[in-house]
């Protein structure tokens, strides 16, 4: 399954964004709050321009979900056809996504991680394994890790460790081994620092 191989704190310090939610990721950010490259810490010759806030909204978004631009594009035209705003469709659409519905039960320290974790079979959803990190989670589904999952010392320290709230979509269940799909996802509940209509204004031209 595609994804991205390349260097990931360069796209952090690119974007001002611990987009991949490492320790690695928020040091150098810390460290070097600035692009890389010889001239990064020198102004851009096209900072400011509208374009430019356009298009790194959509890299945000892209690498936070981990998503390429193929299915990104696709996943915005799909959001387009829905009645509403096509930025907060096209953000919950993401949300729904398996990978990140696991991230979000605080199964995994990262979305790449939660990725790994559904593309290697430890994930079910409803009863069934689902390895496929794209999967959208619908209203009433029951995410839950797989019998091996649970006794996986790097799943359950995650649970024991990461002091991160479930979002109001999702209830827990199953003493935090499950989580059921209660709403689907409002602007309000993703906390991602991602403005969306920018990434429809790209799109729009």
């Amino acid at each position: 399954m595609a994804r991205y191989t390349g260097p990931k704190v360069r796209i952090s310090r690119r974007l001002s964004v611990n987009i991949f939610e490492n320790e690695k990721g928020r040091q150098a950010l810390e460290r070097r709050p600035f692009p890389p490259g010889q001239h990064g810490r020198t102004r851009r010759r096209n900072a400011g321009s509208e374009y430019l806030a356009q298009m790194q909204e959509k890299q945000k978004a892209k690498y936070i979900y981990g998503v390429l631009e193929k299915q990104f594009h696709k996943t915005y035209v799909e959001a387009q056809r829905q009645p509403g705003p096509t930025g907060e469709i096209l953000l919950r659409f993401l949300e729904q996504r398996l990978d990140n519905v696991v991230y979000r039960a605080g199964w995994a320290s990262s979305r790449p991680q939660a990725r790994q974790f559904v593309n290697h079979g430890l994930i079910q959803v409803d009863g069934k394994r689902v390895d496929i990190a794209s999967f959208r989670c619908k209203k009433g589904q029951v995410v839950s890790l797989s019998p091996k999952a649970q006794k996986m010392i790097v799943i359950q320290h995650n649970i024991d460790t990461l002091d991160r709230s479930l979002v109001g979509w999702l209830e827990a269940g199953d003493g935090g081994k499950a989580v059921t799909v209660r709403s689907l996802p409002e602007r309000e509940h993703i906390d991602v620092p991602v403005r969306e209509s920018l990434i429809v204004e790209l799109y729009s031209k």
